[in-house]
């Protein structure tokens, strides 16, 4: 109280409106931080406003709990090229928070530079992951690094999640390793035999909303009784996008009968949104950015569900 009263009388403010910013263990510990130094009570007597209601924080304390008091605990690969700045994965790395506590299960992210992996090191680098995550992001730097691991976790049955970029590289992967195609990504290599991943002609006449890159929310229809339709609980979706490439459908048929299936449709445009393996536990790639839309109260569904099948891997792996 002595503190309050002398940051009152030099910073010219009333003692009780002096709010302490409390250490906290976790940002999500915050609100409820200020909610004890009364806060919310401070702001509506200073804007004359009231509330006959206390807020509803039950949910955010079941939140809490369970984030703080797990019962299992994974380790999941975040593989991308940004990783030396983790803060360019932010809303990944929250979203693997919320899917965590959803699952009481502690979710320990193994940063992973995609320019460190080779054929000859992806063994060591990747061995012992109870799922792997390839990360989204632009440019040809580290993509032969999140090719050679996508190969890696599709042929030792890890779960995988790709993520825009990532997505791409799991159908380069599969082109080159599955079907035998000189395969790439225009993105990577514009003279490509095989550009199994390239910008549409339509998108490159796209002069507004970032130019070529298709931005904002897109409705994706999920195949019936796909994977994807089981984590969404529906055919229908709507999800948040930002890039440049795409699938190209004119290899549609020949990796789908090579076991890669595309169960996720932009039911305008007819792009493919969400690809995944039909002999695989766990491979799910998507081209938007599910963890743009995931919150305390609402984690994705799609990182719920590849937490839960790290888990299960962990659990066989072990047994």
């Amino acid at each position: 109280m002595e503190i309050r009263k002398k940051l009152a009388l030099f910073c010219n403010v009333n003692v009780n409106s002096v709010i302490e910013a409390i250490d906290a263990d976790t940002i999500y510990d915050v609100p409820l931080l200020m909610k004890k130094e009364k806060l919310d009570e401070r702001v509506l007597t200073k804007l004359k406003m009231t509330s006959k209601h206390e807020p509803e924080l039950e949910q955010w304390k079941a939140f809490l709990g369970k984030l703080k008091n797990p019962v299992d605990e994974v380790t999941i690969g975040l593989v991308g090229k940004y990783v030396s700045l983790p803060d360019a994965y932010k809303s990944i790395a929250e979203a693997f928070i919320h899917a965590g506590s959803q699952n009481d299960c502690e979710v320990n992210v193994k940063w992973i530079s995609s320019e460190e992996i080779d054929p000859d090191s992806v063994e060591s680098i990747l061995k012992g992951l109870d799922a792997v995550l390839v990360a989204p992001g632009f440019g040809e730097r580290g993509l032969e690094g999140k090719i050679a691991a996508i190969r890696y976790v599709r042929e030792n049955k890890i779960p995988f999640l790709g993520i825009c970029l990532g997505m791409q590289m799991a159908v380069v992967e599969f082109a080159r390793d599955v079907l035998g195609f000189d395969a790439s990504t225009t993105e990577l290599n514009p003279k490509t035999k095989h550009p199994v991943i390239d910008m549409m002609e339509e998108q490159k006449k796209i002069t507004t909303k970032g130019g070529t890159m298709r931005l904002g929310a897109y409705a994706c229809k999920l195949r019936k009784g796909s994977k994807a339709n089981h984590i969404y609980g529906d055919t229908m979706i709507h999800e948040r996008h930002r890039h440049r490439y795409e699938f190209n459908n004119k290899y549609l048929d020949q990796i789908e009968e090579a076991g890669m299936k595309a169960v996720g449709i932009n039911p305008e445009s007819g792009l493919v949104e969400v690809i995944e393996l039909k002999d695989h536990p766990w491979f799910v790639g998507v081209q938007f950015h599910p963890e743009l839309r995931s919150t305390v109260l609402n984690p994705h569904p799609l990182f719920v569900k590849f937490v839960a099948a790290a888990m299960e891997h962990k659990k066989t792996v072990n047994s």
